[in-house]
């Protein structure tokens, strides 16, 4: 998809096409022409070269050298995992893979434009270490480094470009081709509202030619309004199916390993529940924001995110990570309190939930919204200080964890 969004925007690209099977990987080899060749598995996640696929192929990027061999080497990438420094334990599956010509470069740079809030906008980043670990030039060579930042009202000049061109490495002949490149990518970052574009390697071909070798781009979540196609594009079965759930739901969700669910309007009182949490002793099993405005639908979906790993609920699992309680910290100023209250009744008797809840609610119709909470036959611990309600969330996962150690399968009770 990246390559696709280069070669649309005039810079040069390796030929190659996409393959959803091994078959399908032959026939693209065979329509390619060479007999030089690299299969690249399309999994979202870095390291894919160094990366293990769940069979025991080593590498997600291998170079071939005939359309047979194109066909097997798919053929052991094509529906299995690959294993990566990113991808952690869980792996990435693989749907597809890139066949593409083999180029021979006679150097390798590295190049990035992303946004830099201590330039107050974008910058350009670049090195003579390409088709590396960047990370690792940093730590051990930040002077390799080379940054210049853009004004973005006035755009990109080309005396920058060539600046960096020179000071990345390139050969005098080739200074003006790649600055040329450099700011094709620029505005290809500006047009597609991009946070991120970054080239590794960025090359002189053995022909004499700049190409892009590989692209990662980044996009900016708020723009897709108006970045429509773009975000057509995304694969959800890259994703933490989570994700996709929590931005059906327009929730900001991120799941971590604790075993106290957090539902919060707000990402600062969001954060701020994380921490007290991690003050009297508990461990947060997620951050989750319905936002200033959610509704009573939106919190029966947090809920249902919050409790989707079936692994961490209690009395299905008996890994240290398992959902213990559920704490619920709520500041009514947009959104009613009555409003969320309907919402956590509605979700803890459709889900069924057998783990303790603590929900503290603060704000507009508050009384209204302990009223229903009171007056609901559901096991639900209102508290009205958060440190207090921290303070028994913690408690209450503390017996939970207790007991499930102890393959107790307990009914929580109230009072308790």
């Amino acid at each position: 998809m990246s390559i696709g969004l280069l070669k649309e925007a005039g810079i040069s690209v390796p030929a190659g096409m996409v393959a959803s099977s091994s078959e399908e990987a032959y026939a693209v080899a065979k329509q390619i022409g060479s007999k030089d060749l690299v299969v690249k598995a399309q999994v979202l996640a870095g390291g894919r070269g160094k990366g293990t696929f769940e069979g025991g192929l080593k590498g997600g990027v291998k170079i071939v050298y005939s359309p047979e061999e194109a066909r097997d080497i798919s053929s052991q990438m094509i529906g299995r995992k690959l294993y990566t420094k990113q991808t952690g334990e869980a792996g990435r599956i693989c749907n597809q893979v890139f066949i593409c010509e083999r180029r021979y470069p006679r150097r390798e740079y590295y190049f990035a434009i992303t946004m830099e809030r201590s330039y107050q906008g974008p910058v350009l980043i670049g090195s003579s270490h390409g088709g590396v670990n960047i990370e690792d030039v940093a730590a051990e060579n930040p002077d390799a480094i080379v940054k210049e930042p853009i004004d973005i009202v006035g755009g990109i000049e080309m005396e920058q470009a060539v600046k960096v061109a020179e000071k990345m490495g390139f050969p005098p002949a080739l200074v003006s081709e790649a600055a040329e490149i450099m700011i094709k990518l620029y505005n290809l970052f500006i047009k597609y509202d991009a946070s991120m574009v970054e080239i590794n390697p960025m090359v002189e071909d053995s022909s004499g030619i700049v190409m892009c070798m590989d692209a990662k781009i980044n996009f900016d979540s708020n723009a897709a309004y108006r970045q429509k196609n773009v975000f057509k594009m995304r694969d959800w079965t890259q994703e933490d199916p989570r994700d996709r759930q929590a931005a059906k739901a327009d929730l900001n969700y991120i799941g971590l390993d604790g075993t106290i669910g957090c539902l919060v309007n707000g990402a600062g009182l969001a954060m701020a529940t994380m921490d007290i949490i991690k003050l009297h002793g508990g461990t947060p099993a997620n951050f989750l924001d319905v936002g200033g405005g959610a509704t009573a639908h939106q919190v029966t979906e947090a809920f249902k995110l919050i409790t989707s790993d079936r692994k961490k609920l209690f009395c299905k699992a008996l890994g240290s990570t398992a959902l213990c309680a559920i704490l619920v910290n709520i500041f009514g100023g947009i959104m009613r309190c009555d409003i969320i209250a309907q919402g956590i009744i509605m979700a803890v008797r459709d889900l069924d939930l057998k783990i303790p809840i603590v929900v503290r609610l603060q704000g507009t119709r508050v009384d209204d919204a302990k009223a229903l909470i009171a007056a609901s036959p559901l096991k639900i611990l209102a508290c009205d200080d958060l440190d207090e309600a921290a303070k028994m969330v913690v408690k209450l996962s503390e017996i939970i964890s207790l007991a499930k150690e102890a393959q107790v399968d307990i009914t929580f009770q109230l009072p308790i």
